[in-house]
């Protein structure tokens, strides 16, 4: 206790939380958005045939989860785009990495170590977005948990759960790719962290708000670090959801029979890869072919 009052971790937590997002931490989110974006089959592609179909993919890249946000709180789905200097960099950040001469953008923050800084801001972006979510939708449905808990969750992985409208936006359609059905450890994580702004904003977690802030952004910053330098797609909660699910639902330990279902026909790919990395490959192969 002493130690933890040595280190004055309330007022590093109150510093922590009200510190602006705007524009480092909102770049880096960004960068690393359109990034992904990127590595997306047939993304570079339509950049080339139709620039204002990138564009617009870019931009629910970056602001998917305030669009769908809006939708489910009854505002105007392109509310957020009156923020003109939000809209303007993230249009820089995209043309940047889509039209920069000899690529040299998308080489500089594609670099591992510049990567690695850029995944750990992002994480910050979204702790605060789930936490602004969860407050925003308790003043508007102040008894209404569900309601928090869904906005919340919206507000840290709204990109993904509107993939398959952006994918359609590229011409791709994959109805496999559903992130309902495939949850990956951002958007499970947005949940549950969803959970916990909830409960904290009900006053059934006692903890203060911006000491949850500063827990949870540590624990994602960490846990998505990691994954991205050993480009691995395990998850903190694998071990714990197996076992949850093998008691309430009846679901098989260890995920084998997921893995199977998700067995592509061709020959695996490394397991180090991930999904980015692969379609990167796989769109330099093609290219290379083209030539």
């Amino acid at each position: 206790m002493e130690v933890l009052a040595a280190l004055n971790l309330g007022d590093i937590a109150q510093v922590f939380s009200k510190m602006g997002m705007f524009p480092v931490f909102d770049v880096a989110y960004y960068i690393v958005s359109i990034l992904y974006l990127k590595y997306e089959p047939g993304s570079v592609e339509v950049s080339r045939r139709s620039p204002v179909a990138s564009w617009l993919c870019a931009m629910l890249y970056c602001f998917g989860s305030y669009i769908l946000a809006d939708i489910l709180l009854g505002s105007s789905p392109i509310d957020y785009f009156q923020h003109n200097s939000h809209i303007l960099l993230a249009s820089a950040v995209w043309y940047l990495v889509f039209y920069c001469p000899l690529n040299l953008f998308y080489k500089c923050v594609a670099f591992l170590p510049v990567k690695l800084v850029l995944v750990a801001l992002k994480e910050v972006v979204r702790t605060r977005k789930i936490a602004a979510g969860v407050h925003h939708a308790h003043h508007a449905y102040h008894h209404g948990l569900f309601i928090m808990v869904i906005v919340g969750y919206v507000k840290g992985s709204g990109v993904a759960l509107i993939s398959n409208f952006e994918q359609l936006l590229r011409g791709v359609w994959r109805p496999d790719t559903n992130e309902i059905l495939n949850m990956s450890f951002p958007t499970k994580a947005s949940l549950y962290g969803a959970i916990l702004f909830t409960l904290q904003e009900s006053l059934w977690l006692p903890v203060a708000k911006s000491t949850l802030i500063l827990i949870f952004t540590l624990f994602m910053v960490t846990s998505k670090v990691v994954m991205t330098a050993r480009h691995s797609h395990g998850s903190p909660f694998a071990l714990i959801e197996s076992w949850i699910c093998h008691l309430l639902f009846g679901s098989p330990l260890g995920g084998s029979e997921e893995d199977h279902h998700h067995t592509p026909a061709a020959a695996p790919s490394s397991p180090l890869k991930t999904k980015e990395e692969v379609s990167e490959g796989a769109r330099k192969r093609k290219a290379k072919k083209a030539e």
